[in-house]
């Protein structure tokens, strides 16, 4: 009998703990991205949140180059980059360039949201 295995990810918000600070928070996501690499899971995703002090994970881009660099196999990516939010162009190349350093690692999620409108 075949039996298939569902693929394991971790969602991150990277919180910012009571009384820590966000250099914490990213401490936190390495040693937890680690560990789910031990553990044998997928991939590695993060939230795009703006402007909400409990929460550090604002610059994805960042932070999927810091959990790929300090990782070795896990797949790592966005769970939803907000494309109003940023050019297009910008998040393109960023994950391009994140694809280059890290290859077969990087995973782009788009998401819709209620931020700027850009007209093309």
């Amino acid at each position: 009998m075949n039996t298939l295995s569902p693929k394991i990810s971790v969602l991150d918000l990277s919180p910012v703990l009571k009384g820590g600070t966000p250099r914490d928070s990213f401490r936190h996501s390495l040693e937890l991205a680690r560990h789910a690499e031990q553990l044998g899971y997928h991939r590695y995703w993060f939230a795009e949140h703006h402007n909400m002090p409990g929460i550090a994970s604002s610059a994805t881009s960042v932070l999927i180059g810091h959990i790929a660099a300090g990782t070795q196999k896990i797949r790592v990516g966005s769970g939803g980059i907000m494309l109003p939010n940023h050019s297009p162009l910008i998040i393109a190349e960023q994950f391009g360039t994140l694809e280059s350093l890290f290859p077969g690692r990087i995973d782009l999620g788009l998401g819709r949201s209620f931020g700027k409108r850009y007209t093309y």
